[in-house]
């Protein structure tokens, strides 16, 4: 039965289960920084109304949204699972595609762990705060801290998001062609590591590693609106494709 075959299930199944999990992940992030995050900000002083919201909507979509990001990362672990996967990777006839799966991979990686060890580790500060409000107890002082944390990787997320789907599509429909053949081990290597330092620059900078965290630092302009992370998210894909063309081409 082809179905269950082991070819179909490597090669096919667990690629449509990740498509089908990544979707939910990545749908919600743009949900997040798109929808909820602008939204809870018009509610301005309704603070009792914000808090329900938070309570009884952002306390379900961050359930699916922290499982889908595991299971898009394990799909993605079963994906790699297959039978010669890394046979010959980054040293023979693919190598455009296999830097640009790679640069897919560690985004989505880095992704996956801002969900769980940024983005839910601080929202579960802001959902036990919003709860508590609730039922009349006092605010907690360490919540506008953990959710200003939740939001700058979240916003860091959505800006990784266009260049990690770019580059994780684009292995097998763009970089495999005859434009990319003849790119070296070398190259492709470098081409890997420029760009990984590019993104943990990014990443040190969600964190706050340059100059803290709080609003009116300079560099973290591109977090402070949807707008602004939207715009970073396109020039950080173009630099990443012009150093790939340049590098990979």
């Amino acid at each position: 039965m082809e179905l269950l075959s082991q070819d179909y299930i490597f090669n096919f199944g667990f690629r449509w289960l990740h498509i089908l999990v990544g979707i939910a992940w990545i749908g919600l992030l743009y949900y997040f920084n798109l929808v909820q995050v602008p939204g809870l900000a018009a509610y301005g002083d309704e603070g009792k109304a914000r808090n329900i919201t938070i309570d009884k909507i952002a306390r379900r979509a961050l359930w699916w949204f922290r499982w889908a990001a595991i299971a898009t990362l394990a799909t993605g672990i079963l994906i790699t699972g297959q039978p010669d996967y890394w046979k010959d990777f980054m040293n023979g006839v693919d190598n455009g595609h296999d830097a640009a799966i790679s640069l897919g991979m560690v985004l989505g990686i880095l992704m996956a762990a801002n969900v769980w060890m940024i983005i839910w580790k601080n929202q579960k500060v802001v959902l036990a705060n919003a709860a508590n409000v609730l039922a009349g107890g006092e605010a907690n002082a360490d919540a506008p801290t953990a959710g200003r944390k939740a939001l700058l990787a979240s916003r860091q997320n959505m800006i990784f998001s266009v260049s990690m789907l770019f580059f994780m599509v684009g292995a097998a429909h763009f970089y495999n062609g005859s434009v990319f053949a003849e790119a070296t081990s070398s190259n492709s290597s470098t081409f890997l590591m420029i760009s990984c330092a590019i993104v943990a620059l990014f990443q040190l900078n969600a964190l706050g590693i340059f100059g803290g965290i709080k609003a009116g630092n300079k560099m973290l302009w591109i977090y402070e609106s949807h707008k602004n992370a939207l715009i970073t998210s396109g020039i950080l894909w173009l630099v990443l494709w012009i150093l790939s063309e340049v590098m990979l081409g």
